[in-house]
């Protein structure tokens, strides 16, 4: 079939549009008319770090849309489900038995790679190779091939705009809070960098009841926004001779229990790192760093730790309705971070998201 892609034609290039060729879905394949999809760091990020020859490309990693195909082997959805598209796991390799799905043994081949675990791609333009099944799914496009294991069935009373991020940006702060931090009333958090990820982090922590949370940017108007949640704004610029770490330092009585960076820049994860508390746990969430330095007599002389997270550590068949039933409980209200775009407005959509004018773009066809 055909349809229409924002698609990404060499390394580095914005996205243009193009009418191209969809193979139909085959036996454990799900066809989904896209909705609405979320516009991540990750989608912008990967365009200037995959190689020139991997090259056209679709991405999109947050999608949510209409099934109206189901292969064969397919059970669970039906043609007609709404479903939102996260990440893909094979469900079958020994991570995948323990519930840890993010760090399934074939997540690389099937999220990253842009084509099928055969080496065929779902797409094609004029004969020619065009890879896709970016996180199993590449949607942005009007149409997407997708899996069960990547589909989370939801209410078709829902808004589908409203429910695209939670595949991935919301997913991973919140999860990030909910399964590997699990921060407790008396505890502290410090999040840097308050875009997407970072807000869902403050939301999920406030829904727990989290006595101190800390949102730490540059951008005062994130900061604004953080502090509808509850949090404590904290602008390195205004801060004068008084660095980040004293500062958090102050806000929690001697440093945060717990700490996330979805910055990626590595001076900022080494401030993070040190304005922990003893035996704090550091996340670092952000993508496009190639190594961080960290403080090593800070950390040997507190046993603080650092580590990374796939996706929140979570399960999106699991995370997902969690999420949306917090939200229906009025414990996880992310609506408000979300602004619209056409489709046809994607490049201004980016452009947007890195000035900081909106917190997250959701293209809609």
């Amino acid at each position: 079939m055909k349809t229409t892609v924002a698609i990404v034609d060499e390394q580095g290039k914005d996205f243009s549009f193009a009418e191209v060729d969809l193979e139909g879905p085959r036996a454990d394949e799900v066809l989904v008319r896209i909705v609405a999809t979320g516009l991540c760091h990750t989608d912008v990020t990967m365009k200037t770090m995959l190689p020139p020859e991997m090259f056209p490309n679709v991405f999109g990693h947050e999608g949510a849309g209409v099934v109206e195909q189901v292969g064969a082997e397919v059970s669970g959805i039906e043609v007609g489900d709404h479903v939102v598209l996260s990440f893909r796991s094979c469900r079958a390799c020994a991570k995948c038995q323990e519930g840890l799905v993010g760090y399934c043994d074939s997540s690389l081949m099937i999220n990253y790679m842009g084509m099928r675990m055969d080496g065929s791609t779902t797409y094609t333009r004029d004969g020619q190779t065009v890879f896709g099944s970016f996180f199993g799914q590449s949607s942005f496009s009007q149409h997407a091939i997708a899996y069960a294991d990547n589909c989370v069935v939801v209410d078709k009373s829902l808004d589908l705009t409203k429910l695209a991020p939670y595949g991935c940006g919301f997913q991973t702060g919140a999860g990030t809070v909910l399964n590997v931090l699990k921060p407790r009333p008396e505890e502290s958090l410090v999040v840097y960098g308050v875009g997407a990820v970072g807000l869902a982090a403050i939301a999920a922590a406030a829904s727990e009841g989290v006595g101190t949370i800390i949102a730490v940017d540059l951008m005062a108007s994130r900061l604004e926004v953080a502090a509808r949640y509850g949090a404590i704004g904290v602008n390195p610029t205004e801060l004068g001779e008084q660095s980040v770490v004293d500062k958090v330092k102050e806000l929690t009585g001697g440093g945060a229990t717990y700490g996330i960076d979805t910055t990626a820049v590595p001076s900022v994860v080494k401030q993070a790192q040190q304005s922990l508390a003893i035996r704090g746990t550091l996340v670092v969430l952000g993508l496009g760093a190639e190594e961080y330095v960290v403080d090593a007599i800070d950390m040997l002389q507190t046993g603080k730790r650092v580590m990374g997270s796939i996706e929140g550590d979570s399960d999106p068949q699991e995370m997902v309705p969690r999420l949306i039933a917090l939200h229906a409980a009025g414990e996880f209200d992310v609506d408000d971070l979300i602004v619209s775009y056409p489709f046809t407005q994607i490049n201004t959509a980016v452009d947007d998201l890195a000035s900081g004018k909106v917190v997250k773009a959701v293209l809609v066809w």
